[in-house]
């Protein structure tokens, strides 16, 4: 019936990449941003000391970005095990 449930969520809604009723959730975590704007001293292939800093436009913190980003991926991998469905089901 539609009250069966099981007592924990512990895999996420997914045992053995089937659903099993649940809600499925999924942890995320991003790297840090790759450039950062600040000065930094170091040395040229010649031993030389100098000065490296970033030019042009770069995302100083990826969270404004966060949520429509991990909304695209979860959608694209949603739609991707769909498709693979539909196929494996055709065979």
């Amino acid at each position: 019936g539609d009250n069966l449930r099981t007592t924990t969520n512990h895999s996420g809604g997914v045992q053995g990449g089937i659903t099993n009723g649940e809600q499925i959730y999924f942890r995320t975590a991003f790297k840090p941003v790759a450039t950062i704007m600040q000065k930094q001293q170091t040395v040229n292939k010649q031993g030389e000391s100098i000065a490296l800093q970033a030019k042009g436009r770069h995302d100083v913190c990826v969270v404004p970005r966060a949520v429509p980003i991990v909304e695209a991926m979860a959608a694209l991998v949603t739609i991707d095990h769909f498709l693979r469905n539909k196929i494996y089901q055709n065979l």
